[in-house]
């Protein structure tokens, strides 16, 4: 039987279409584990194959680092590439995923070292503190998502390791020790464009209109039928979409699109023709216009500053 080649930027695209529909895509309220010895918690995750699209959302910060695994990155409107020693702060109620291509030792699993820490329990130290100010400012930048430098994950995975034989009083000693040094890592990046705002009773609309958009960003945007998801008229979709996000749809979805376009531009040699139309501009012309819009620069600009010392022989970043 003949092997068909798919060009590694079409998998993620291809799995959504082959995976059966059902509460996976939505980005579903995770119940995150407690302990009665602390005031927040932390998994070391593990997994031999992949790690699986879970598109989902929580009140509760998160801070996670990725070890030995390379991919694709959502977070909230962002759709990005991420690699080994992947740091990432995220805010309350941002929906995200990580979404794995490769491992860099195949012997080896998937590492996501995770920790999880309420706002409220958080903001009742740093508000108080003066000495930790410089993490209440990191907090609020994370509201959208913040990355840091893969050198920044490497220089703090020691301390994310150590964390998992400490006892309760030191876990805590280190988690604030790494936020301030967090607080002032000049790498950080914001990452998301829309910010959550949350309101009683509206999550579920929104969560069933984001998985929507996630799955079909790259085909026409049809607003009736998002209307028709979040059972609102057209007009009422509007304005949920722009009060929880802060944004607007067509805005959201160019995001998802242009993000989409950066990792392909990044990682693949595909042609810029090729990736225009496969996430969603069939002119050329207009999807040109829409990244210079976003990026601030053309998309032949932007692979140049990859490509040279990046892009390799598969398509992938070298770790």
């Amino acid at each position: 039987m003949p092997v068909r080649v798919v060009p590694h930027g079409r998998i993620l695209i291809l799995l959504w279409r082959l995976l059966p529909e059902g509460g996976w895509m939505r980005a579903y309220l995770e119940h995150l584990p407690v302990s009665d010895t602390a005031s927040w918690s932390l998994r070391d995750r593990r997994l031999d194959d992949v790690i699986p699209f879970q598109w989902h959302h929580h009140p509760e910060y998160e801070l996670t680092l990725t070890l030995n695994s390379r991919g694709q990155r959502f977070v909230g409107d962002h759709v990005g590439t991420y690699g080994h020693a992947d740091l990432v702060l995220i805010g309350p109620n941002l929906p995200h995923t990580w979404v794995s291509r490769a491992k860099l030792l195949a012997d080896a699993p998937h590492v996501a070292l995770v920790f999880w820490f309420r706002g409220a329990w958080i903001a009742g130290m740093t508000d108080g503190t003066v000495e930790l100010r410089p993490v209440r400012d990191l907090l609020e930048r994370a509201q959208a998502g913040l990355a840091f430098a893969p050198e920044t994950g490497l220089a703090l995975m020691a301390d994310f390791q150590d964390m998992f034989d400490l006892p309760p009083l030191q876990r805590l000693h280190g988690l604030l020790s790494i936020l301030m040094r967090l607080a002032g890592d000049a790498t950080a990046r914001p990452l998301s464009r829309a910010v959550p705002q949350v309101v009683q009773g509206g999550r579920s609309r929104l969560d069933r209109v984001l998985a929507h958009l996630h799955r079909h960003y790259a085909e026409p945007l049809r607003m009736a039928e998002l209307a028709g998801i979040a059972a609102l008229s057209v007009s009422g979709l509007h304005r949920m979409f722009a009060r929880h996000t802060q944004t607007s749809i067509t805005r959201y979805v160019a995001g998802l699109r242009i993000g989409e376009a950066c990792s392909r531009l990044s990682t693949t040699m595909q042609p810029i023709g090729l990736i225009a139309e496969a996430v969603g501009y069939p002119s050329l012309a207009n999807f040109n216009r829409q990244f210079r819009a976003l990026r601030g620069m053309t998309p032949r600009a932007y692979r140049r500053m990859f490509a040279p010392r990046d892009v390799v022989g598969d398509g992938l970043k070298t770790p």
